[in-house]
């Protein structure tokens, strides 16, 4: 695993590092999504809808009942 900083120029454009490039498969380019989480941005290889069935399919039937509830709090259920 790699960690660092990148920088984003004016365009919008970063780079990656060739270490994480290599790991994800992306050294002649390909699709990176990102999901924006309020107070950080997370970057994931392949395209946004592959990784959106991934996470719905990662989590349990118990947990999306929990979610659904409010894990408990009936405010956070109705919002």
């Amino acid at each position: 695993m790699s960690n660092g900083d990148l920088k984003v120029s004016r365009r919008g454009q970063m780079s990656l590092p060739a270490t994480a490039r290599h790991r994800w498969g992306l050294d002649e380019g390909g699709e990176v999504c990102f999901l924006d989480l309020g107070d950080a941005i997370l970057l994931l290889p392949g395209a946004f809808e592959r990784t959106r069935r991934a996470l719905i399919e990662a989590v349990s039937d118990e947990t999306w009942a929990d979610a659904r509830t409010g894990f408990g709090d009936e405010d956070l259920a109705t919002q």
